[in-house]
């Protein structure tokens, strides 16, 4: 048999009682009428005018015949399970509960009763004597009734059970698993989540009398409507279309007590101080991407500083993991060398372009990102964006599964901090299907999302956004988030810097505040922090975060506009300490001609060429 027995029959009803309406509409059946004294011959009204009706009667007669030859053949036992099976009748068979008109469930594998009695008596070993099964207690799930008939008479030594999945609620929307917004720390109301429903089983499935609640299985038997397999462990090679895992208990139960969706945390917020050790040998890292520029790597070295600095203020017992930083051709070797001399192992990607992106666009190739499954000798990997600054250990998101990750907005997740776990066959998904899935945004985030729709939630701080909406500024909200970035002790696990980075800036102050459009990123706490991270690198290592003359110029056309608009916070009168103001960057790191350090200033426009500070209308756009 093929797929759901009642699924299969309701569409031949759905398809007659089409084929009646129509006739029904065109007045074929039901306005039929007879002269009087005429002769009533049954389906007359349907024979062309002038037929012989004993033909049809003939023909009738005929049709009946090869119908229930054709019914015969298909309930043989032949046909179901080889000449040495035989079909057995049973009335008390429990029926499958579906859905006749959802085909989403329906599964065409047809089933191979041999090679699932051979995998059953693999289950049962040698105490089994080769009878198929050894009376191992079996759940059918996605079964319909006759297959469960023939799954009895196959392999009468076990003892199978129908578990039944009802619909989900009508309360189970995706507005519902995916909110916007929920109370993550509990202020007013602990968030919920609607319930979904679990498997039913007979009330004595376990067979011993006394109706326990949940019943005890050896074996779960279960007809998928895909080809997909687990990511469990066989226990034998796949054999045609019959897969046998052995799950990993514990990873199941963890996984159970998730929620379904973001509509709850998936760690409280008292998680994020509980250290997680884990269990030799190791096999989780942190991992950042820099590719196509060298921009961000000064973020990527100051990244590193606090990751060692957070791990440092933790538990003693605080493992320590290693820090994977994936580069591609455009990074330099000096620039490796840095990277390398702060604590990354560096790895070598080749750059991958987004195909729906602009010529030297923002997001041409952050596509990159998708190289992270790679890292297949790391059972976990916990990813940060190199402008990120961590504060608090990162250890408590390593007992997360993939794909973790805190809330941006609407049902969507930001990549800038992830779970995620390692694989061949997921980095081959996300790299065949660059060419058909859109981003919303335009970059990985976007395609991300697509492929990852079900996401777990993590709390908002374990990737503290540094943004502060417009219309926030002296509300509560915007109040209790700068709180956040201004706690000592730090309570966010990370920072993330959007608008302009830290190093972008002169150190005195976040030049965020001088930019009307970048102004609701602007946090003179969070800045700090970075730099006070930046201080305790090496010498040699913060030369590499120093500014190049067209930026310096850029910052300096900020302060003089936000001068001219009078802006209140008064930043743009501060005057500029920083030392790298005379500094020459190309000097110091390539040694070329000293005309590439001469001043510069910007007459009515600003300068060309700097794609990090002349793009603040994307910025905004694609954050």
């Amino acid at each position: 048999m093929r797929g759901f027995a009642c699924a299969h029959h309701a569409e031949k009803r759905h398809r007659l009682d089409r084929t009646l309406n129509s006739l029904s509409k065109r007045g074929y059946i039901g306005s039929y009428h007879y002269e009087k004294g005429a002769k009533y011959r049954p389906f007359s009204a349907l024979l062309p005018e002038g037929s012989n009706p004993k033909m049809l009667y003939v023909k009738l007669v005929l049709l009946i015949l090869m119908c229930g030859s054709f019914v015969s053949l298909l309930n043989s036992p032949s046909i179901h399970h080889n000449d040495d099976h035989h079909t057995q009748s049973s009335a008390g068979a429990p029926r499958v509960s579906c859905e006749p008109d959802d085909s989403r469930y329906v599964s065409d594998v047809t089933v191979d009763w041999p090679k699932i009695s051979k995998a059953m008596q693999l289950v049962a070993g040698a105490e089994d004597g080769g009878g198929g099964g050894g009376g191992a207690r079996v759940a059918l799930l996605n079964f319909d009734d006759d297959e469960v008939q023939q799954w009895r008479t196959a392999l009468p030594r076990t003892a199978a059970t129908v578990a039944r999945l009802e619909r989900a609620g009508s309360n189970v929307t995706w507005e519902h698993l995916y909110p916007e917004w929920i109370d993550e720390e509990e202020v007013y109301h602990a968030p919920t989540c609607p319930d979904l429903p679990e498997p039913a089983v007979d009330a004595d499935a376990d067979g011993d009398g006394g109706g326990e609640e949940v019943a005890v299985f050896d074996v779960v038997a279960v007809k998928l409507p895909c080809r997909r397999g687990g990511s469990w462990d066989e226990v034998a090679p796949r054999d045609g279309d019959v897969w046998l895992y052995r799950p990993d208990a514990d990873a199941l139960r963890r996984d159970l007590a998730l929620p379904v969706g973001s509509c709850r945390l998936a760690m409280p917020f008292s998680a994020l101080a509980a250290p997680h050790v884990a269990a030799p040998p190791r096999r989780e890292a942190y991992a950042t991407i820099l590719h196509s520029e060298e921009l961000y790597a000064c973020g990527a070295l100051v990244a590193a500083q606090s990751i060692r600095m957070a791990s440092a203020s933790g538990a003693p017992s605080e493992p320590e993991r290693d820090m994977v930083a994936l580069v591609d051709e455009t990074i330099s070797a000096r620039h490796r060398g840095a990277l390398e001399a702060a604590g990354w192992k560096v790895r070598a990607i080749r750059r991958v372009r987004n195909p729906r992106a602009a010529a030297d666009a923002y997001n041409e190739w952050n596509y990159s990102k998708f190289w992270l499954w790679s890292l297949t000798e790391y059972d976990r990997v916990v990813f940060l964006d190199a402008d990120l600054l961590v504060q608090r250990p990162m250890s408590p998101l390593f007992a997360m599964p993939e794909v973790s990750a805190t809330a941006n907005h609407g049902t969507l997740f930001n990549s800038g901090v992830m779970v995620v776990e390692p694989c061949g066959c997921t980095l081959r998904l996300l790299m065949d299907h660059i060419a058909d899935i859109d981003s919303y945004n335009g970059g990985d985030q976007g395609y991300l999302n697509e492929v990852f729709s079900w996401w777990h939630r993590l709390p908002s701080h374990a990737n503290f956004m540094k943004h502060f909406w417009e219309g926030d500024s002296g509300e509560r909200l915007a109040a209790a988030r700068r709180a956040v970035l201004a706690a000592e002790p730090a309570v966010a696990l990370a920072v993330h810097f959007v608008g302009m980075k830290p190093w972008f800036c002169f150190r005195d102050y976040d030049c965020n505040w001088n930019s009307p459009q970048l102004r609701q990123f602007a946090s003179d706490e969070a800045h700090a922090r970075w730099w006070r991270a930046h201080d305790a690198m090496p010498a040699a290592l913060q030369g590499f975060c120093l500014l190049d003359e067209r930026q310096k110029a850029l910052l300096r056309w900020d302060a003089a506009e936000a001068r001219a608009a009078n802006f209140s916070d008064g930043h743009w009168r501060l005057p500029i300490a920083d030392p790298r103001r005379n500094i020459c960057a190309t000097a110091a790191g390539d040694g070329e001609a000293a005309a590439a350090c001469v001043e510069r200033e910007i007459k009515n426009r600003r300068v060309e060429g700097n794609r990090v500070t002349t793009s603040y209308a994307k910025l905004i756009d694609n954050f």
